[in-house]
């Protein structure tokens, strides 16, 4: 049986996984060198506690797992309201801190909330297709997904808030629902956009999103960090110049280096050539996600892939995008390649789940 699974598994998935994990650490040696930071040493541990976990999640039916969603769920959201009454870090609420380990719930929720979602839908779609396109039932659904939003929104961390929007809208466009609700849904966020702006949104998301649109405004203020690593990127040129070697990596112009802008790293010290395989290798993951979610043996493998490839999907184009100055910045780690053990075990456990579904695509495999 688990020869059978893991012969189905597309190990492609894992290699690209592997091959990012390695060049953010590349990255990571090269921020950090010449200084007592150990991001490196830290980031190191948690990819090695995360290589067993990948393959435990695996030989568990993902079935199974889905259907203790419910309690991982209720934990998550009580997580995510004890956060709220932790110090503030950076003007943020975010992580439990316990002296030399932190971790941040929000990171969590994703693989919670995409399980639990999944399994509501399934549950709601059992005798009918289309009773997803019914009020009540679309209303249950966006709940699962709006009450830990809100409470991550009130961290505050909007990235990571739009990140499961991003999750949630792929899921619901593959179970069926009713092009009205699309087109209702785009009218919503048309009005609502320039309403939140002006009464929602606090003057510190207001000024990232200024600075997006003029970085060149305030370049020693509000718009340097944005300047800095557009600078760094177009130093790297075509092959970079060389690790240890960039200016605005070595001479700490870039901040946080070993987070949001890690790719601003990647580019200046390894060029367009490392940075443009980053992109691709991305696009690879999830591109074979989305042929997961397809190719799934049933409804819940199908919603959990599309899920988790939206989870992807946002992150690369978003920390890639805010680097460049395509997109404001939110302080979105790039997957597997930023510094993080909440994240990194986050997104392998993410991607210990696209391994499960992928193995158990072929019904014939349960025949014993």
């Amino acid at each position: 049986m688990k020869k059978k699974i893991l012969k189905n598994i597309d190990w492609g998935i894992f290699i690209c996984c592997i091959i990012l994990s390695v060049i953010g650490m590349v990255a990571l040696f090269s921020a950090t060198y010449d200084s007592e930071d150990t991001s490196l040493q830290r980031q190191i541990i948690w990819f090695v506690v995360c290589i067993p976990i990948v393959f435990i999640i695996i030989f568990i039916d993902y079935e199974a797992i889905a259907k203790i969603s419910p309690i991982l769920y209720g934990i998550v959201l009580i997580l995510l309201i004890g956060v709220l009454f932790t110090d503030s870090v950076n003007g943020a609420t975010s992580w439990f801190n316990f002296g030399v380990f932190s971790f941040q719930p929000a990171e969590f929720a994703k693989i919670a909330v995409i399980l639990f979602l999944a399994l509501v839908l399934c549950k709601i779609q059992e005798k009918d297709k289309n009773e997803i396109n019914r009020p009540t039932k679309l209303l249950i659904s966006l709940a699962v997904v709006a009450v830990p939003v809100l409470l991550i929104i009130k961290q505050p961390d909007y990235g990571t808030a739009a990140a499961f929007l991003v999750a949630t809208v792929m899921i619901l466009f593959t179970a069926g629902i009713n092009k009205k609700y699309i087109i209702g849904t785009i009218l919503l966020v048309v009005i609502a956009v320039p309403l939140l702006y002006f009464f929602v949104l606090p003057d510190h998301a207001k000024e990232r999103i200024e600075v997006f649109l003029n970085p060149e405004s305030d370049p020693r203020g509000s718009g340097y960090n944005l300047t800095q690593s557009k600078l760094a990127i177009g130093a790297g040129q075509l092959t970079g110049m060389g690790l240890l070697k960039g200016n605005q990596t070595q001479l700490g112009f870039l901040y946080p280096k070993t987070t949001d802008f890690i790719f601003s790293v990647i580019g200046e010290e390894m060029g367009f050539i490392v940075a443009g395989s980053v992109i691709i290798i991305y696009v690879i993951l999830i591109t074979k996600a989305i042929y997961v979610a397809k190719t799934a043996k049933d409804d819940l493998g199908t919603f959990i892939a599309i899920g988790i490839a939206g989870i992807f999907l946002f992150h690369m184009v978003e920390n890639i995008g805010m680097t460049m100055g395509l997109l404001p910045i939110t302080g979105v780690p790039l997957p597997f390649v930023s510094y993080g053990g909440s994240s990194l075990l986050t997104n392998f456990i993410l991607i210990a789940l696209l391994l499960n579904i992928s193995g158990r695509r072929q019904k014939a495999i349960f025949i014993e």
